[in-house]
């Protein structure tokens, strides 16, 4: 049904057959209000229209792959100002049969380059494409208790990336929790963000080289603000009431920033 949608002019339709077993496996989608569910339908439909899936490894892509990552990804946009406009740096979305083995080169201080080779699930290019793992994206309809979501992840730090560089904050509109300023607002989102990282990452060492009762968030959010911000995210959307719990403050924050008119 899917295939020709980038020809198209008006939104395609989504069946509700479609589209309602899409809100059953993401339980957390199916949670939402009817009218934020359909509000998620119409932007889901223009994310179809707009971006094009391929499937390397033969892996096919069927209506319910495509569905099922539209839905997930345009949760995060879903009250932004400019909705889909977030995503206009790339059209290509890349999906892999399970997780991939990516290279990786970093230079450290002392100028000494290391390669080595990472298995991901998920990985956003800034002004490139975002690959996903279906495994993984098929795990996110039984991991909302651990608050996993790759697709949420991914599309995460395209959003914190609209300013250039993955570090945490995404640009924020005028006038942010009542900030005069761009700069204002930046500290003030760094205010909350970077100690709640810095304790994250405190707990995630002490449960990994000392036995303490590790933290509920996935660690993998203790190797960098950035990965702090998507892990959180993730968090945010699809558990809220364990994210609640555990950061209050990064609560108030992303609820200011994502959903703003109910802030």
């Amino acid at each position: 049904m899917f295939k020709w949608l980038r020809r198209l002019r008006t939104l395609p339709p989504i069946p509700d057959a479609a589209w309602r077993a899409t809100l059953t496996r993401y339980a957390f989608l199916g949670a939402l209000p009817s009218a934020q569910q359909q509000q998620l339908r119409t932007l889901a439909a223009e994310f179809l229209r707009d971006k094009e899936f391929h499937g390397t490894q033969g892996f096919v892509i069927t209506d319910e792959v495509a569905l099922a990552i539209a839905a997930q990804a345009v949760l995060p946009v879903l009250h932004l100002k400019d909705g889909l406009d977030w995503y206009d740096d790339f059209v290509g979305i890349v999906v892999h049969p399970s997780e991939v083995v990516a290279p990786r080169k970093v230079v450290d201080d002392a100028l000494v380059v290391h390669e080595y080779e990472e298995v991901v699930a998920g990985e956003a290019m800034d002004q490139g494409p975002v690959m996903l793992s279906w495994q993984d994206v098929l795990a996110s309809s039984v991991s909302s208790e651990g608050g996993y979501n790759v697709v949420i992840h991914e599309f995460a730090h395209k959003i914190d990336m609209r300013n250039g560089v993955a570090d945490g904050c995404p640009p924020l509109p005028a006038g942010f929790m009542g900030r005069r300023s761009a700069r204002e607002a930046r500290a003030a989102w760094m205010a909350v963000l970077q100690p709640a990282y810095d304790d994250f990452r405190e707990k995630t060492i002490l449960a990994e080289r000392f036995g303490a009762e590790p933290p509920w968030l996935d660690d993998y959010g203790a190797t960098s603000i950035s990965e702090f911000f998507a892990v959180a995210c993730e968090a945010y959307f699809v558990n809220r009431p364990n994210f609640a719990r555990d950061f209050p403050a990064v609560l108030v924050l992303f609820d200011a920033f994502f959903r703003p008119a109910q802030a």
